[in-house]
């Protein structure tokens, strides 16, 4: 199949009920953006974050489970994708942590999928069966300690995790204690190795994480006081180095915000990140030789609360999911200046919360 025959399929999760439909898919017309839906499947209470194997048709879904007491726990759940026409189909489904997730990973061989309980302040190992679906958790690491914002910052809360573009280790930003926490994974014993950590200024709340494609820089960005941090990167010691942290706002603005999503094109000149209260996408040219960041444009929403966005494969259309305001909206992407442009496009979805759009191989 070539390229021009290609369809993009773009998938989202949202916060729902059970017998809602949760899970959203919906093909993109990349000649203007416009979003169709195509598929919905219910079952999952707040399946608010997903993963997608392209390569081999899966999807892996948080959602939020409760154990033999009733208490509410990580629930993942694992589904074969139709190529053709994006019906999901459920593989299985597992209790994770003993508390609610909000983000899951997936290593770069496939094998282990990461989950993140920002209220439970911890992260859980889990095994991928080989024929995609679910398997048993392996390993949970706690992390431990507070920071200075005593609302929000009373226990550590890790927000997400990302490995480093080798796969050999994995970042934690944790918000609760304004530090980015390194591991490696053993996979002989399948367990969760403490590497090291990073810490940034106090009352950042540090929420996710990207790598610079060289490898040599990442950046976090932060929840609680609309920053971006940037690191240099040791990729042999797998040690970060806080270089500058940089506001997504503009100067004139002065209510209230915070930040969610970040993201950074393929070929790593330009940064993305998302404005809650703003309700903007920030634009930031990245210096080759440094890292460093330089604000190009922010960029209405066209809705509240952008919860999540992300670049479509080809980096041509970046999709927003705004949560407040029930809608999913297209931007084309000038790849020469980074620059973002309204399509006109906005579709409605309720209350979405992460965008996953891909090619499948």
């Amino acid at each position: 199949m070539t390229a021009e025959q290609r369809q993009m399929l773009v998938f989202v999760g949202s916060y729902a009920e059970a017998n809602e439909n949760g899970l959203h898919v919906y093909t993109c017309n990349e000649s203007n953006g416009e979003l169709t839906e195509i598929n919905v499947a219910t079952g999952i209470k707040n399946p608010t974050f997903l993963n997608v194997d392209s390569d081999r048709g899966l999807l892996y879904s948080i959602g939020e489970g409760a154990n033999e007491d009733g208490k509410k726990v990580g629930e993942l759940v694992s589904y074969r994708i139709d190529k053709n026409n994006g019906a999901l189909t459920l593989l299985n489904r597992r209790l994770t942590v003993t508390s609610t997730t909000c983000h899951v990973q997936r290593d770069n061989e496939n094998r282990h999928l990461i989950v993140s309980s920002y209220h439970g302040g911890m992260i859980g190992l889990l095994r991928i069966a080989e024929d995609g679906s679910i398997g048993q958790l392996l390993d949970v690491q706690q992390h431990e300690g507070r920071s200075v914002d005593t609302e929000d910052q009373d226990k550590p809360h890790p927000h997400s995790s990302f490995f480093s573009p080798d796969g050999q280790f994995l970042f934690v930003p944790d918000l609760g204690i304004d530090k980015i926490v390194g591991y490696t994974v053993d996979k002989e014993n399948n367990k969760l190795i403490r590497h090291n950590e990073v810490a940034i200024s106090g009352a950042s709340g540090p929420r996710h994480f990207v790598f610079h494609p060289n490898a040599t820089f990442a950046y976090s960005i932060n929840e609680l006081n609309s920053t971006i941090t940037v690191f240099s990167y040791d990729q042999v010691e797998g040690e970060l180095t806080v270089l500058e942290t940089v506001s997504t706002l503009p100067e004139s603005f002065v209510g209230e915000n915070s930040c969610a999503e970040i993201t950074i094109s393929k070929d790593g000149r330009f940064i993305y990140g998302s404005n809650r209260g703003h309700d903007s996408i920030v634009v930031f040219g990245v210096k080759e030789s440094t890292g460093q960041l330089s604000p190009i444009q922010h960029i209405s929403v066209e809705g509240g609360h952008p919860r999540h966005f992300a670049l479509s494969p080809n980096g041509n259309y970046l999709i927003a999911a705004n949560r407040d305001t029930n809608n999913l909206v297209t931007f084309h992407v000038n790849n020469e200046n980074g620059n973002l442009r309204y399509t006109g496009y906005s579709i409605e979805a309720s209350k979405p919360v992460c965008v996953i759009p891909v090619y499948f191989n």
